[in-house]
């Protein structure tokens, strides 16, 4: 079975990122086999869609390697890199239901040493709620909003916050949320200038791309 999957031995010095594992669609057998090659090689690794049933279904010296967050399905094996920024970065949520999300984005950022700060529950339902904390938002370089339903906030975010915004559609919602469509399709019409739009629930991604504009993968 480890012919079924090939490091990208070279991702360190062509992006500055690590290899991350996405685990979504891969049996335990081969999500053991990918942490096997990585401790020998004595590699940290970044794992996403890492849902509790596969988690659970690891070998235990394997499973106890790892530290593990069930709410964002994420594991991290070996040590995080040391904390070297705790004001790059903002992920603000439209709803507690956005958090699966928001946390991959905050445990990416965390694995390469950027300590993000959450805002959560802050959607336009209530927009007291954003007016409340938007001091705190303007103190960071870059701010991830992560919304599912209409997905009115990263435009909202978008009109009063000076840096990037990276926005993040989630597949949060009823009927014509569509799983998400509906908030991508939002997001990428948005009336404010320059918003950034990642791939629905893809918290990596826009974390990745937080990185990108920071310049401190490594």
């Amino acid at each position: 079975m480890s012919d079924t999957f090939v490091w990208d031995e070279e991702r360190e010095a062509r992006l500055g990122f690590d290899e991350a594992v996405f685990c979504g669609g891969k049996t335990p057998a081969q999500v053991e086999l990918i942490l096997e090659r990585a401790i020998d090689a004595d590699r940290g690794l970044l794992l996403t869609r890492l849902d509790a049933g596969r988690h659970e279904a690891l070998r235990s010296d394997l499973r106890e390697r790892l530290d593990y967050d069930a709410v964002s399905a994420t594991a991290l094996l070996g040590a995080p890199r040391a904390v070297r920024s705790t004001g790059g970065v903002a992920i603000v949520t439209a709803g507690t239901s956005d958090l699966v999300t928001a946390g991959e984005a905050a445990r990416t950022l965390r694995y390469y040493g950027i300590e993000a700060g959450l805002f959560a529950d802050v959607g336009v339902a209530a927009i007291w709620r954003l007016s409340a904390r938007l001091g705190e938002i303007r103190g960071h370089a870059v701010c991830i909003v992560v919304a599912g339903m209409d997905a009115a906030l990263p435009s909202v975010v978008g009109g009063l916050f000076r840096g990037p915004v990276i926005a993040v559609p989630t597949s949060v919602g009823y009927g014509v949320a569509a799983g998400g469509r509906t908030a991508l399709h939002s997001m990428l019409s948005s009336c404010a200038p320059g918003i950034t739009v990642c791939n629905i629930d893809n918290g990596y991604g826009a974390a990745c791309a937080a990185l990108r504009i920071l310049g401190v993968q490594r």
